[in-house]
């Protein structure tokens, strides 16, 4: 273990190899861990903030970098990017919780890590670069679309966090980072956010960046993963929660698909919908035929997922819960296959890759996912058991992001896996399936967005994302709507987002 100590991220103070002193020719920051990528590419290239060095956890270190292809970095008192970055990103990885281990791409020069040659992998692309906390976070920003596996870790430092973080970021590095790792239209949006959220107009900064060099969706090739070690509490139970309505035909064969697995459930958790009084069950299969696990089947005359889902939950007990639709189908190696991914990387969520009939894998790589699939994952029982499906979102939209989002702040990663993967059949929907009328849809101005959408965004988002959100939607429904005038349209969508704000407040003071 190399950890190259320095002051303001500018200056090189001492290099140590496991406590060792070490010579290096440059006292630049960025050259020397350049340097000192090339001579210890085996090792893991840690760098600190002198004022912190004495409170490094390395105790800990081989347990968050148990693998190669794992970057982490915890900001005591300093980030790169400011809250602006919301602006134009609105995925989970902005509004990070630095109370558990999260996955992020922002990193922070105060203290972190990543193996030497993985970290070597991007010299070529990024060796221009020389602010260190821009070098940090553009390879983490890259390298998490790529297949490294990006964290804000509370363990590698023990000291108590700064409430509020400082960045270190100029006007002018923002511009060009957004410029060179998002598509170029952001770089207008956050200079439009700037300048009507916070009445600031850095032209020269927005010109500037149109001259660096692009990022955005470059492809490294990373080196295969090298485990340090592995979980030696390979735990292999797994219920099976199963929501379904009408679909008697599809649940059924998912079922016969399950008793196929080589790495049985044990249990299946069937809750089946039908809201029409007197009905019985269209699943008697479920009792009178013999399943090599046992069948917990609640029959309930209320719909929705959300509500299905939470009384599923309640009945697990297994180490790991399978969150599955009933119109997949399932190969018979799936579970067992999941299961040891999950144990040989310590993941505590897979997303599976769901492909329907025909369909191509657009995504090739492990990779940190910023989405769920509640009919696609498998989660560890200690995580998801802490979380609810919220009835906010019951009948709406929202659900599976909402879920996920209570996931990762526990401090649970969700990982998408190319090559697990599970066929949808997107079966026809079954069932008494009126979809409720909600008292929003009953106004003449229907509000924009979704009531559900925009409570999402008031327990998830920062401000800036908001605002940024805001922004992209008003830019991207102009063209779907009648409303040419852009006055009128945008009197309109201002009136319609009012509303949804309006309606998302009262779903969220139900649940309260």
């Amino acid at each position: 273990m190399i950890l190259l100590i320095h002051k303001n991220g500018k200056s090189v103070v001492r290099v140590l190899k496991n406590e060792q002193e070490l010579k290096v020719k440059s006292s630049d920051c960025v050259a020397a861990l350049w340097e000192l990528t090339e001579k210890f590419s085996d090792e893991i290239i840690g760098w600190c903030e002198e004022e912190f060095y004495e409170n490094v956890a390395l105790e800990n270190w081989n347990k968050i970098f148990h693998h190669n292809l794992v970057m982490a970095s915890y900001a005591v008192k300093t980030t790169f990017l400011p809250e602006s970055i919301g602006y134009v990103d609105q995925l989970p990885f902005i509004n990070v919780n630095r109370d558990v281990k999260y996955p992020t791409w922002q990193m922070s020069n105060d203290v972190g890590g990543i193996n030497g040659a993985v970290l070597l992998r991007f010299k070529e692309l990024f060796e221009n670069i020389s602010n260190l906390n821009s070098l940090l976070n553009s390879v983490a920003k890259i390298g998490q679309q790529n297949g490294l596996l990006c964290y804000s870790d509370p363990g590698l430092v023990r000291i108590n966090k700064e409430q509020e973080l400082r960045s270190t970021a100029t006007i002018s590095q923002l511009f060009s980072f957004v410029y060179q790792n998002y598509n170029s239209i952001w770089t207008t949006i956050l200079l439009w956010c700037l300048f009507k959220y916070e009445h600031k107009f850095p032209l020269w900064a927005y010109v500037q960046s149109f001259s660096k060099e692009k990022y955005f969706q470059k492809k490294i090739d990373l080196p295969e993963v090298h485990l340090e070690s592995e979980s030696r509490n390979f735990s292999d139970s797994i219920d099976v929660l199963i929501p379904t309505m009408g679909r008697p035909q599809y649940l059924l064969q998912v079922l016969e698909d399950l008793s196929r697995q080589s790495l049985l459930p044990k249990m299946a958790i069937i809750v089946e919908q039908n809201p029409e009084v007197d009905a019985i069950s269209e699943l008697p299969e479920l009792h009178t035929r013999k399943w090599p696990f046992q069948i917990i089947h609640h029959f309930i005359p209320q719909t929705g997922a959300c509500n299905a889902r939470n009384i599923a939950l309640a009945e697990v007990t297994s180490d790991w819960i399978f969150f599955a639709d009933d119109d997949i189908r399932l190969q018979p190696d799936l579970l067992e296959k999941v299961i040891s991914e999950a144990t040989k990387y310590r993941f505590s969520a897979i997303n599976i890759n769901c492909k329907q009939p025909g369909e191509e894998t657009v995504f090739h790589k492990i990779k940190q996912w910023g989405s769920f699939g509640a009919g696609t994952s498998i989660v560890k029982s200690s995580f998801a058991k802490k979380c609810r499906f919220s009835e906010v979102y019951e009948h709406g939209f929202g659900e599976d992001a909402d879920y996920g989002m209570q996931l990762r702040k526990e401090g649970c990663d969700i990982i998408y896996h190319p090559y697990l993967e599970i066929q949808h059949l997107k079966a026809p929907m079954g069932g008494f399936r009126q979809k409720p009328v909600m008292d929003w849809e009953k106004e003449d101005l229907l509000p924009k967005p979704s009531p559900t959408v925009m409570a999402f965004a008031i327990n998830y988002y920062t401000l800036e994302q908001i605002r940024g959100y805001k922004t992209s939607l008003f830019i991207k429904f102009y063209r779907k709507q009648t409303i040419k005038n852009p006055y009128a349209y945008i009197k309109n969508m201002r009136l319609r987002w009012k509303k949804s704000h309006t309606w998302a407040v009262k779903l969220l003071k139900k649940e309260e």
